[in-house]
């Protein structure tokens, strides 16, 4: 019996030791589990539509979705407030609104958006994008052009963070020039030139008299949108700012109607290509890659075609009153929206400030033009053929005006170019026509606008 009592008594010792020993180690490992995580997980979204991007730090990135995707990776590993995880996921441009718009307050709302400012702006007046002046040093602010921080910003707050940037030139033909006589104003070197007004006169005149038929001075188009900001550059040509300082349109001025006049007297003359109102910008491409016209677009990327289609050509700005010349600055760039979850936004901030603090992140942007002029200098050997476009960076200017219904702006002005092509109404009445309908639509869009609060 006592041995029966003794054998009772071991088993229930060693059951003890195992259910003992079993919590034992199941409270030490919850224990370890806590305190080395010891912060909640937190999920944000990070959208971009389908860019091509390359970088000369990393030749396994071709597109903006597998750079968001490695930098997402690598501030998941190190970042110490919270368990993160980024889910980076990438959309159709055609699908943009109902991937950005259409899923505000659901679960697969955008906590980052990055892709192309011609864009993004807009949704600066849904009220949901923050700004992001708490989150840029002075030292980041110094780093980046002061033209690029003009289009990032609305009533003096920051709602966009430019990283690449890309810039619309004009180019010229130069063997086309040579052959009526204009090699005085070809330049040699790999640099962006500029002409007075005067000297446009003389150019697309003597181009005009001189050019073989079927061959045409320079651009102009009016089919679609498509190319729209050219046009709107060369709005400003006689010193009108196109936008106001309250983000209308200003046209119908004296130098808004010289400026309407002299597209009407282009046309007229011949230093358009025939029917321009029915041609589109790629047609004025084909043109120019053919030999049929003298004066086109060019940017960093163009550059490369241009060049290995050897067309002989030099570049410059487009024409202003003082001389020194205008260019359609294109940014691509970070916006962060506030989705009602604290954390989330100051996870999505904190990833922001990661790109921008750290210089190996910046210089993934070598490839395209670096927004951060440190950058630029480091690689200035790399960027030998961009630096033309960043020593011109400050001819750029906002095209877009930061109008809340930027979208609508497009759909109604190419229309009135048409028109204006089609030579009907006076210079008068066009600056009038095109002023009142980009307004109404402008107006609309401050009608909903909302910013952050």
């Amino acid at each position: 019996m006592k041995n029966k009592t003794v054998i009772i008594l071991g088993t229930i010792v060693i059951i003890a030791l195992i259910v003992g020993g079993y919590f034992f180690f199941n409270k030490k490992e919850i224990s370890v589990s806590q305190t080395s995580k010891g912060k909640s997980g937190i999920s944000i979204t990070i959208k971009t539509p389908v860019l091509q991007m390359t970088s000369y730090k990393d030749k396994s990135i071709k597109d903006t979705y597998s750079f968001m995707k490695k930098a997402a990776t690598a501030f998941e590993s190190q970042y110490k407030e919270e368990n993160v995880k980024i889910n980076v996921v990438q959309f159709e441009k055609a699908d943009e609104d109902e991937q950005i718009i259409g899923c505000f307050d659901t679960e697969n709302a955008t906590d980052i958006l990055y892709e192309e400012y011609f864009n993004m702006s807009t949704y600066v007046h849904t009220g949901k994008v923050v700004p992001l002046d708490d989150i840029i040093s002075q030292e980041i602010r110094n780093d980046i052009s002061s033209s690029y921080w003009d289009i990032s910003k609305l009533n003096g707050k920051t709602y966009m963070m430019p990283f690449l940037g890309m810039q619309n030139t004009l180019c010229y033909n130069k063997d086309l020039f040579k052959q009526v006589g204009l090699g005085k104003y070809v330049s040699d070197d790999d640099v962006i030139q500029n002409w007075s007004l005067e000297d446009w006169e003389t150019i697309l005149k003597t181009l005009q008299k001189k050019l073989p038929e079927n061959v045409y001075p320079m651009l102009m188009y009016g089919k679609n949108e498509m190319g729209d900001t050219h046009v709107i550059t060369f709005l400003r040509s006689r010193g009108c700012t196109f936008f106001d300082e309250n983000g209308r349109v200003k046209l119908n001025t004296k130098e808004g109607i010289e400026a309407v006049q002299w597209l009407m007297d282009c046309n007229k003359k011949g230093y358009f290509p025939a029917n321009a109102e029915n041609l589109e910008i790629n047609d004025c491409y084909d043109l120019f890659m053919n030999g049929q016209l003298a004066i086109y677009i060019n940017n960093a990327v163009l550059d490369t075609t241009i060049r290995e289609s050897n067309v002989n050509y030099g570049n410059v700005n487009f024409p202003s009153i003082d001389g020194t010349g205008f260019t359609t600055n294109f940014l691509t760039g970070f916006e962060v929206f506030d989705n009602g979850n604290a954390k989330r936004l100051k996870v999505a901030k904190d990833f922001i400030k990661f790109i921008y603090e750290n210089d190996e992140w910046l210089e993934y942007s070598v490839g395209a033009i670096p927004c951060s002029n440190k950058v630029a200098i480091k690689y200035a050997d790399v960027l030998k053929d961009k630096q033309k476009y960043i020593d011109n960076n400050q001819t750029g200017w906002n095209f877009t005006g930061n109008a809340p219904n930027w979208r609508g702006v497009r759909a109604v002005f190419y229309k009135d170019i048409r028109e204006l092509l089609y030579g009907e109404k006076t210079a008068e009445e066009m600056a009038k026509q095109i002023e009142e309908n980009c307004n109404r639509v402008i107006n609309e869009g401050y009608a909903n606008s909302k910013l952050h609060e």
